[in-house]
């Protein structure tokens, strides 16, 4: 009960270290490219800790991201709350992907919510680059890819340890 406890407050804590990541300021050749990192880190604890972290993460972790960037309050809580519902909802039959189709599945999640925050800014009058878009797409499938194989590497030590 205790290993079980501590390791959603570790979880927690690496959604609150992920959700500052979202806010340092990066130089101007490299922001483009910033991971949408609370995206890439609920994608990664809906496969390996299915309902544990829920929609009401993904809402209060949206709001959290929309008050610290100063997007449009619930842009960023709508888009998560609909990744994050496609990818328990659908958990089951993922699971068995290899790995290749997985990062396909991730991609495809990241291009969503970048579809929804694109599609609220276009209906608020906002215009984003092209390369702010599918920067984060690209970037994010990468670090799930390396964030994924690192943790799961991690997974695999402990429970040998047990």
């Amino acid at each position: 009960m205790a290993a079980r406890q501590s390791s959603a407050i570790g979880a927690l804590l690496g959604l609150f270290v992920m959700l500052a990541l979202s806010v340092v300021p990066l130089p101007e050749s490299v922001a483009p490219f910033r991971p949408d990192w609370v995206a890439v880190a609920l994608l990664y604890w809906c496969f390996a800790a299915p309902r544990r972290f829920s929609l009401f993460t993904a809402f209060f972790l949206g709001l959290a991201l929309d008050a610290l960037t100063g997007a449009l309050l619930g842009q960023h809580a709508l888009a998560l709350m609909l990744i994050v519902y496609l990818a328990e909802r659908f958990y089951l039959q993922v699971r068995v992907f290899p790995l290749s189709q997985l990062i396909v599945i991730i991609m495809a999640l990241l291009g969503l919510y970048e579809f929804v925050l694109f599609w609220i800014d276009g209906v608020a009058g906002r215009t984003v680059p092209l390369v702010e878009r599918w920067g984060p797409v690209v970037s994010g499938t990468l670090v799930w890819v390396m964030a994924s194989a690192f943790l799961e590497h991690r997974r695999r030590e402990a429970r040998a340890r047990i």
